[in-house]
């Protein structure tokens, strides 16, 4: 079961069918994934979003469906995963969020990650008492909320996406932050 998460704008609830239509035209808006290999097809999506609710059942973590809660307007994905590929830093959890253009410039994706990562730190037994985050060196905003977050850049941690070889985007920067740090930056 998804457990529901509230902050002062913001649900981060269960995933519903309703939820894949706006999700596969956020995936298709070039602007909203221009840091990705590609835009997603409908059924990539609607496949993502089967799994992104799987994941719930699977490992008791993952990412929530995130709607605005004035309108009810879904919005994107915002929460916690592990990666399935091997690097120097996993295992790990990671934070991470997809947000559709119009959400963009309201602070939805910190408020959201920000409870996400409360919630992770109190409820998971994390691999190394740390969550990160990491995106394509070029992704300014993604980084930025990092930042607001309290991550830290860890430059030694910058590596290239192993399932993405031959990709020009696939050098990426690491992002981290311990469940001290993250108290501090509350």
């Amino acid at each position: 079961m998804t457990p529901r998460l509230r902050t002062d704008r913001l649900l981060l609830r269960e995933w519903r069918d309703d939820d894949k239509a706006p999700y596969a035209l956020l995936n298709g808006d070039p602007e909203v994934m221009a840091h990705f290999p590609s835009t997603l097809t409908a059924a990539q999506s609607d496949e993502m979003v089967e799994r992104m609710a799987a994941a719930w059942g699977d490992r008791g973590y993952g990412l929530w469906a995130v709607e605005v809660r004035d309108s009810g307007a879904f919005v994107g994905f915002v929460g916690l995963s592990s990666p399935t590929w091997e690097t120097a830093f996993t295992p790990c959890v990671e934070v991470g969020w997809r947000l559709a253009r119009e959400a963009w410039g309201h602070g939805y994706a910190p408020e959201a990650a920000r409870a996400a990562m409360t919630w992770g730190f109190a409820e998971l037994d994390l691999p190394r008492d740390e969550i990160v985050s990491f995106t394509t060196v070029a992704n300014a905003n993604s980084r930025r909320v990092m930042e607001k977050l309290g991550m830290r850049h860890d430059p030694a941690g910058d590596f290239d996406h192993p399932l993405l070889p031959d990709w020009a985007g696939r050098r990426h920067v690491l992002y981290r932050i311990g469940r001290g740090e993250f108290a501090a930056a509350r």
